[in-house]
């Protein structure tokens, strides 16, 4: 791959890792609009790593609290910081599940259609968008409950369709509880760390039984820049939710959603 190839792949990963506008659909289309051949997994495994270490950075007291409490607990004391890292674990199951049913079952690349993808980008979009309108705004991180969790986590499960976006379900299914808007960002946030562990570690397995890998500069280079850029798209929702609602990422949405059905069902052509 040319450097601008990796740079771009870093980018764009960077910036949609964690907005509610869908990574994987993101990159799935570089490849069908730039005619650039697929990133090989080694690259795929650097700017994973680089968006963990931003995602970490950013979150460093809520990780540190977490790690915090559960050696609290283990020395017989109670801290609900352990609390937290344990709803994390149980929201984190179900998408376990769902990736081991459908490596077993249903091939992902049987999904990974035009008209999937834009018809996931278009619905999920418009469901965020109502969500966010329609429900409450009332409750804080500190009131998650292990079923709240448990119901996240399978909302998240439902995110292995292109386009449909892990952190968009997990923000739409906090919304529809009543959490507040950077409360929900936040949890996104905090599961998308077992995540992205899981599946890189899971990519890095794959590829280490079939060839072996090792960082070269094209792979460090991506695995810096994705880490800048999505430590600064973190900071950018973070700040944004402040005092702003999740419109601009919906009517994205709905733009991207009708483009790519244009291409998907003929309309448009490349």
């Amino acid at each position: 791959m040319t450097l601008l190839q990796i740079l771009v792949f870093a980018l764009i990963h960077g910036l949609t890792e964690f907005l509610p506008v869908s990574a994987t659909a993101h990159l799935m289309l570089i490849p069908l609009v730039t005619q650039w051949p697929p990133t090989d997994l080694e690259l795929d495994i650097a700017v994973r790593i680089g968006t963990l270490a931003a995602v970490c950075l950013y979150l460093w007291r809520d990780i540190g609290g977490m790690t915090a409490g559960l050696f609290r607990v283990l020395k017989g004391k109670r801290d609900r910081r352990a609390r937290l890292f344990w709803q994390l674990v149980t929201a984190t199951v179900p998408v376990i599940a769902a990736g081991a049913a459908l490596k077993l079952w249903l091939p992902l690349e049987t999904l990974r259609s035009l008209t999937v993808v834009g018809w996931c980008t278009l619905g999920f979009g418009v469901l965020l968008w109502v969500v966010d309108r329609l429900c409450l705004t009332i409750k804080r991180l500190e009131h998650l409950t292990f079923l709240d969790s448990l119901v996240i986590g399978v909302a998240q499960a439902i995110a292995f369709l292109p386009g449909a976006s892990r952190v968009g379900l997990a923000l739409t299914t906090a919304r529809m509880y009543g959490y507040e808007r950077r409360d929900s960002a936040r949890l996104a946030m905090l599961l998308s760390v077992p995540t992205i562990i899981g599946t890189t570690m899971l990519v890095g397995y794959d590829l280490w039984l079939h060839q072996g890998f090792h960082f070269g500069n094209s792979s460090l280079i991506a695995m810096g820049l994705a880490f800048a850029v999505s430590f600064l798209t973190i900071a950018f929702l973070m700040s944004w939710l402040r005092r702003h609602s999740f419109g601009p990422f919906v009517l994205y949405r709905m733009i991207l959603g009708l483009i790519l059905l244009g291409f998907g069902y003929g309309i448009f052509q490349f």
